[in-house]
């Protein structure tokens, strides 16, 4: 019998997998039975999703599908993640059925002031197989496809792309700057699609995948030629000597300018980054000061009393192998 249990909102998705430990990005999962399980589909065949027959917010149906497909293509084309879609037609269901379907729908949830989108899942408790995704839009929201972005309304594209990493099982990154505006925050810069927080609208920028979010996609359904095209370095984030947990490490190619960064989720301070372009990196080690700790750990355990820290020195990422003992001290604020 497969047993279901159904994880509705991002964040306590979150808390479950606060103490599991990753290698690079943040993938959803969680620890049963003292093993780390990390949600994702079942291996070699596509995913089949359904698009809503209604539109919202200013977008056709028609352009609310043409967007959802163009957004699922971006994923796809990650050259080396094996992750497969299939576009299974439309439904007039509503995206938050425990019914199978997966399912990328607008609802009108005005209620909701703060959120343009949210994802949902049904998994197999003991193995983390996701069973089913429903992704819904806000139509309480000003939306827009245009090709160029329109002032004043929200890109359908850009949300898509973002909706769709967390159905594949990839959490939130923190790679990215905000400022507090009123009650909320402005995004300054973004280094990933899966940045929680969305650019200001009329900003297309997060229609394009970064290379943290290309790595996170390739760990979790890799392709023959992810693990022996890129690298990875390991080791601990230490504070007077002990582990550090909730310190954001990010590797810095010193050649591209690529960003890869991950979290360390035990008491050892323990991190890996995978995925990573072979070549020279620095590491910079930061707290998760920036914004609502929740949005990626939810845990009040997370360490926010150190500074900012680079590692020792650059080190080369082999292709195919890894760096170890790559560990980064730092100090109290």
């Amino acid at each position: 019998m497969i047993r279901r249990a159904r994880i509705v909102p991002i964040v306590a998705l979150l808390a479950l997998l606060s103490a599991v430990p990753t290698s690079a990005y943040l993938k959803f999962g969680y620890t049963i039975a003292g093993q780390s399980v990390v949600l994702k589909w079942p291996d070699g065949r596509p995913v089949p999703y359904f698009v809503g027959t209604r539109g919202g917010g200013g977008v056709s149906a028609g352009e609310f599908r043409d967007a959802i497909v163009r957004a699922f293509g971006t994923w796809e084309a990650v050259p080396t993640s094996a992750v497969r879609f299939t576009n299974a037609g439309v439904t007039d269901r509503p995206p938050s059925d425990n019914d199978g379907v997966t399912l990328l729908a607008f609802a009108e949830r005005p209620e909701l002031d703060r959120t343009l989108g949210a994802t949902s899942y049904t998994i197999d408790v003991a193995s983390g197989t996701l069973l089913e995704a429903d992704v819904f839009f806000n139509a309480a929201f000003p939306w827009s496809v245009a090709s160029a972005g329109q002032a004043g309304r929200f890109d359908l594209e850009t949300i898509a792309t973002h909706e769709i990493g967390h159905l594949l099982g990839l959490g939130h990154s923190a790679l990215g700057e905000t400022e507090v505006v009123g009650s909320g925050r402005r995004v300054l810069s973004s280094g990933a699609v899966m940045f929680p927080i969305a650019f200001s609208p009329g900003n297309i920028d997060g229609r394009r995948l970064q290379p943290d979010d290309i790595a996170g996609a390739s760990d979790i359904y890799p392709d023959g030629s992810f693990r022996e095209s890129t690298g990875s370095v390991s080791g601990r984030v230490t504070k007077n000597g002990l582990g550090v947990f909730g310190a954001h490490v990010v590797a810095m190619h010193l050649r591209s300018g690529a960003l890869v960064g991950t979290f360390t989720l035990d008491d050892s301070g323990a991190f890996v980054l995978a995925g990573l372009e072979p070549g020279p990196v620095v590491l910079r080690v930061e707290p998760l000061d920036d914004g609502d700790v929740s949005t990626f750990i939810e845990s009040n355990q997370v360490d926010l009393n150190f500074r900012v820290a680079f590692s020792a020195r650059a080190v080369f990422v082999p292709r195919g192998g890894n760096i170890p003992d790559v560990d980064v001290q730092v100090v109290a604020k």
